[in-house]
């Protein structure tokens, strides 16, 4: 593990490190320079991203290219609709002495792609539920720790499409963040489609190890908030809560459920590494809204009235902020 004389010294260190991510990222995944970054700031918050695209728009991909600029253990499951539970979290098994051995899960790893995770019925959505709060499985009654850093990055098409099962509410506040990605702008897909039709293989260097990424995951934690910018944050939480004494009016109007208090932990935590990683040393209240879509998009639960008339996720928080 690195040693730095004092916190300013380890944020300049984060904020070089997150510029080298960002390059050698760059040499594969073309634009989405958004998603990335969120990607980024979930990992440096230790926390859990979902990514939400349709077919084609390189989630996994993205995925797997900062993995491997990361030094760290990797595993890939794909989710699909006979998948059980113990394909993720491993079995006991009867071996040659006649005593049951516990045989790993790919859930054994630092990152976790977890690709078309709404694939697969909730039975088997549900296993991850443990892992990703209490970085631990439980299984034949007995607890095994996963090593840190550990994260669950799952990608998913959206729930509109044939043979795709909804996440529980329950399953989705547990991620930090709910990234869409959207179309590549025209220049970019020119680009894109120059990269993946050649021969040219792209060699990517490891930039972190698992030691200075937890190390970074500390320093977020220590980073001093203003009052002012706690108190935005939770009321910002507030508005979506419909009829409650600081509910806003578009919650009232089109809201079944607001978000947790989960939401506010997220939204200051990743305010405090977006301003780390935009070379700051304490958040402000744009900081916070830098992030808080990504936050709260997936914690809000439309009434049948948006529904009816079409009104999003999006601009009900718009109106919030």
């Amino acid at each position: 593990m690195l040693s730095y004389a004092n916190d300013v010294e380890a944020a300049n260190a984060l904020y070089k490190k997150y510029k080298e991510l960002k390059a050698e990222i760059g040499k594969v995944i073309v634009g989405q320079d958004e998603v990335v970054d969120a990607v980024l700031i979930s990992i440096f918050s230790n926390g859990h991203s979902l990514l939400i695209g349709l077919p084609g728009l390189a989630k996994t991909l993205l995925i797997k290219t900062i993995s491997e600029v990361l030094d760290l253990q990797f595993s890939r499951i794909q989710f699909t609709p006979d998948l059980m539970p113990s394909d993720i979290t491993g079995a006991e098994i009867l071996d040659e002495k006649r005593e049951f051995k516990f045989i790993r899960g790919p859930i054994f790893a630092n990152i976790i792609l977890a690709d078309e995770i709404n694939r697969t019925p909730p039975k088997t959505q549900a296993a991850l539920l443990e892992a990703m709060q209490e970085k631990s499985i439980t299984t034949a009654g007995k607890l095994h720790k996963l090593e840190e850093p550990f994260f669950v990055l799952a990608t998913q098409n959206p729930i509109e499409q044939e043979g795709t099962y909804p996440l529980p509410e329950a399953q989705l506040d547990r991620f930090m963040f709910n990234i869409n990605l959207g179309y590549p702008s025209f220049e970019e897909e020119v680009d894109i489609v120059k990269r993946t039709t050649g021969n040219e293989k792209i060699q990517l260097n490891k930039i972190l190890h698992g030691n200075e990424i937890l190390q970074f995951q500390q320093l977020v934690r220590k980073v001093p908030v203003a009052d002012n910018v706690v108190n935005y944050a939770v009321n910002l939480v507030s508005k979506t809560r419909p009829n409650t004494s600081l509910s806003g009016k578009m919650a009232n109007e089109f809201l079944e459920y607001g978000a947790g208090p989960r939401a506010g932990q997220f939204l200051l935590i990743g305010a405090k590494c977006h301003a780390l990683l935009n070379g700051k040393y304490s958040p402000d209240i744009e900081d916070v809204k830098a992030i808080a879509k990504n936050v709260l998009r997936h914690r809000l639960i439309r009434n049948f009235k948006a529904e009816a008339e079409g009104v999003s996720n999006e601009q009900i928080i718009e109106s919030f902020l």
